[in-house]
């Protein structure tokens, strides 16, 4: 735990809390089952549910990271229409734009070490403030990322 902790910027008692929460709302498989992630419950909850227990908070315009629409891989297919982008508010950020809070306080860092967990974070926030045809975008991206993850991890494991 304490490496996931240091890879999310999270102290180890706060992983070990996420973990338990996910394992009651069935997103991840317990212990009897190498605490994987139940794939099938994880999407519908990312597709349906994320917009609703984690809301989008807009803020005023500052200087941050982009993400949703801005970020990879959404910046690549949606052009911004003049608008400012969406930003998580950050000090050493580089972009102008309208701030959108993260999932979580540390998102940003650990976004800025891990690519794949910056892509997957911006998909998620142009689910949870996205308009439709960015939503719908994010979920195709989204789906396709976690079943290819997903068959990576069990051809591993037959080995």
């Amino acid at each position: 735990m304490s490496v996931i902790g240091a890879d999310l910027n999270m102290s180890p008692s706060e992983v070990h809390a996420a973990i338990k929460r996910l394992q009651q709302a069935r997103l991840l498989h317990g212990p009897e089952m190498e605490d994987k992630p139940n794939l099938s419950a994880l999407e519908e909850f990312l597709l349906h549910g994320v917009k609703y227990a984690f809301p989008a908070e807009h803020g005023q315009v500052t200087r941050g990271l982009p993400t949703s629409f801005a970020a990879p891989p959404l910046n690549e297919e949606i052009v911004s229409g003049g608008e400012l982008p969406p930003v998580w508010p950050w000090r050493e950020g580089e972009t102008r734009g309208v701030a959108l809070e993260p999932l979580y306080k540390t998102a940003p860092a650990a976004a800025l070490r891990d690519p794949v967990l910056y892509r997957l974070l911006a998909l998620v926030d142009a689910i949870r403030a996205g308009r439709a045809r960015e939503r719908k975008t994010a979920e195709k991206y989204l789906i396709d990322m976690l079943r290819t993850a997903n068959v990576k991890t069990q051809s591993r494991s037959a080995y």
